[in-house]
């Protein structure tokens, strides 16, 4: 299954630039992954018109993308991710491994982590960050990886995305902000105890980004 042509077909549909992707698997080989496309834009929640009533904008909703292609072990997860990075001209994939929340001992910080992971935001999140589409399996995926554990990717597209407008010097970069495949990192063997955090480098960057 080819990620980044999955990516390039929703940003043809939704026409608006990308802040960030991430990519949710739960620690069992073969489950499906949850990915999460973070939009920048705002629209109109509604096209009603009132007289003298300025409706705000609001940001445009993230879309969920099931990702149902087999898979033996989170490096090879790592190597489609890195693949779509790549092409997308991102200067860096995260790799942040998690126990589940569902044990003694865990924080509610742990359990607010694994709903973000997934897409879910709680209660007063959902009315601000819904999804614009969802036709996955979020909700099941989400209560394995509260047992079981999860990993969850994150990179930030150049091409099609928001960073291209940071006219960054990267010299891997064609003139769309993207990059020829094979992408030429290896993906590294999972973190002791299956929890950690891996930073892949694809590029160069000269700023500090913030994440959401």
């Amino acid at each position: 299954m080819d990620l980044f042509d999955r990516l390039q077909e929703q940003i043809d549909t939704v026409r608006l630039p990308l802040f960030a992707v991430t990519v949710t698997a739960a620690a069992q080989v073969n489950t499906p992954l949850i990915a999460i496309l973070h939009w920048h834009g705002f629209r109109r929640a509604t096209p009603l018109v009132l007289p003298g009533i300025e409706i705000p904008a609001r940001p445009v909703p993230c879309t969920a993308i099931q990702i149902d292609a087999p898979w033996q072990s989170v490096e090879a997860v790592d190597a489609m991710l890195l693949d779509a990075a790549w092409q997308s001209g991102a200067w860096d994939v995260e790799r942040v491994e998690r126990r589940g929340c569902d044990v003694i001992g865990a924080s509610a910080a742990e359990a607010f982590a694994c709903r973000q992971a997934f897409g879910d935001y709680g209660e007063d999140g959902a009315r601000d960050r819904p999804l614009l589409v969802d036709e996955t399996d979020r909700e099941a995926l989400m209560q394995l990886a509260a047992s079981r554990g999860y990993v969850r990717w994150l990179f930030r597209p150049v091409k099609g995305g928001l960073w291209g407008t940071l006219n960054e010097p990267d010299d891997t970069l064609d003139a769309d902000g993207g990059r020829q495949p094979p992408c030429p990192v290896s993906p590294a063997p999972r973190r002791p105890g299956g929890r950690g955090r891996t930073v892949y480098r694809l590029g160069a960057v000269h700023r500090v980004l913030l994440s959401r």
